[in-house]
């Protein structure tokens, strides 16, 4: 099979597609044909850092979807030509993947491969943020960065269908029309931290409620003093730069901050699958809309990198191997 392979840490020039063995299935794994990959932000962070095991060569990639090829000892639940996406299972950026078989869910019927990966990694870390980690309320107003990425433009959407308001942020003027279109109430063009002026303006000076912040350090502070009293800053940036550290006292009006983990609203199979078919659910009836960025052969997975890294780019990027 076809692969992108990573054999030493660094720059998008280090994914490099090569032939690889099949991969076989082990008890309680199924071997899956990808036809579609989703390509993260969180790729270009393992890429350059390394995986959690911190092992290389490996084939990166945690998102997709296709079909199942093969079952290991003791899967049920699955049978050979299911459609089925998945996240969390590494080497997605391949023509074919083991993974086990609980990370895998079924797609229904009418909906796409393509929109089926796009909303797996993202999908459901809107839905934790919004449901979980920082109820979104009817009236609360929002603050969104990266409102025109795949994300934002999720995150928009849930708020907007949670009955909020949002303020959508984006480093260029030629990404509003996405913003808008996505739902958000106001877009305010901004980078670094310049937002707060025009923020606090279009709340009457009391702030937002809510801060979705993937922005890293150069707009953490500028997150927290846009919050009203008790508002939360929800910090999801690992990947942008230094980690902001902050004294607790110096935290303004009783804010609070949280740091969301993907795995805590998906810790069982059982989350996974409710989880999943209630975004799935929601696409489905034109609650929630997926919006293609881009679509790449896999030998373009640098590319793919490059592109999404130059923050050039708006909506879901894909791998179409």
């Amino acid at each position: 099979m076809r692969a992108i392979v990573v054999e030493r840490l660094g720059g998008p020039e280090e994914l490099r597609i090569a032939e690889r063995p099949d991969p076989s299935p082990g008890p309680g794994e199924i071997q899956v044909g990808v036809t579609v990959a989703g390509v993260n932000f969180m790729d270009t962070g393992v890429r350059r850092f390394g995986p959690s095991a911190g092992r290389v060569p490996f084939v990166p990639g945690a998102e997709g979807a296709g079909r199942v090829t093969a079952l290991g000892e003791g899967v049920t639940g699955h049978a050979v030509g299911d459609r089925v996406a998945w996240v969390g299972g590494g080497g997605s950026y391949a023509e074919r993947l083991v993974l086990p078989a609980a990370r895998a869910v079924p797609v229904p019927d009418g909906l796409s491969d393509e929109t089926a990966a796009g909303v797996m990694m993202q999908g459901i870390t809107a839905h934790h943020f919004t449901t979980e980690a920082a109820p979104v309320e009817p009236g609360q107003v929002t603050l969104v960065h990266a409102a025109a990425g795949g994300l934002g433009q999720k995150l928009t959407q849930l708020v907007k269908a949670r009955g909020g308001r949002v303020i959508g942020l984006t480093s260029s003027a030629a990404k509003t029309d996405v913003v808008r279109r996505a739902g958000a109430d106001h877009v305010v063009v901004s980078t670094g931290g310049a937002f707060v002026e025009r923020v606090r303006e279009l709340t009457g000076g009391e702030g937002v409620h809510t801060v979705f912040d993937g922005g890293g350090e150069a707009t953490f502070r500028a997150s927290m003093e846009v919050l009203r009293r008790h508002g939360t800053l929800l910090y999801y940036g690992p990947f942008i730069g230094a980690v902001p550290v902050v004294s607790l006292r110096d935290l303004p009006r009783s804010i609070k901050l949280c740091y969301p983990v993907f795995l805590d609203h998906i810790p069982t199979r059982e989350a996974l699958l409710r989880h999943t078919a209630e975004i799935f659910g929601m696409v489905l009836d034109g609650r929630l809309r997926v919006d293609i960025g881009g679509r790449y052969p896999l030998e373009d997975a640098a590319r793919a990198h490059r592109d999404l890294e130059s923050r050039a780019t708006t909506g879901k990027l894909l791998l179409l191997p």
